[in-house]
């Protein structure tokens, strides 16, 4: 999977892991068994991985009745449309990580295997926007850097711009956008509300 395990990006994704649920907890990690799993059971969390199905199409989970949290690393951005899949989840609360866009640099895409691809590479807004139309209500996130040790302007500049988007949400109890009243006619037309 890694060639280099992206050590920075999995110590705070544990770090912030732990501050919004501590363990011993039962989550529910999208994606099939991977390093950072592995990392989590190591911190006494209980962990359950999906399939590998394409959650493009196979979006409605059987998720056991134990699971605390649903988590998704580095998994969101490969889908096509990943609001079925977000508000299908039925936990309450959820952590997930996705890559922002970069002004400086397209987005990823593995010329040797389909799925690893970015569909989405995201600014913080649209994620935010997606995350509170499939019903979440964003409760902290934070940023942070892909530092790069090559030579050449886009590895220095992955020193200074933030690349992973870290967000905890949970599920918003009004239902689903509960701020529509925000928008104005203009907008509740153009968003179909």
């Amino acid at each position: 999977m890694y060639k280099k395990l992206p050590n920075k990006r999995y110590k705070r994704t544990l770090e912030m892991l732990k501050s919004v649920c501590p363990a011993p907890s039962v989550i529910y990690d999208l994606g099939v068994k991977n390093p950072f799993s592995e990392i989590m059971k190591k911190n006494n969390y209980k962990v359950y991985n999906s399939d590998g199905q394409d959650f493009d199409i196979d979006f409605n989970i059987n998720i056991p009745d134990d699971v605390e949290m649903v988590t998704g690393f580095e998994i969101l951005e490969h889908l096509v449309s990943p609001y079925p899949l977000l508000s299908a989840l039925k936990p309450n609360k959820l952590f997930v990580t996705v890559p922002l866009s970069l002004w400086f640099s397209k987005a990823y895409r593995s010329k040797n295997d389909p799925r690893d691809r970015h569909f989405h590479e995201f600014e913080e807004w649209q994620f935010d926007w997606l995350l509170e139309k499939a019903g979440w209500k964003v409760i902290k996130k934070e940023k942070w850097t892909n530092p790069s040790f090559k030579l050449g302007l886009r590895p220095i500049l992955r020193n200074f711009h933030n690349r992973y988007y870290a967000v905890y949400a949970e599920r918003d109890k009004s239902g689903r956008w509960p701020n529509k009243d925000e928008y104005t006619n203009y907008y509740r037309g153009i968003l179909n509300l």
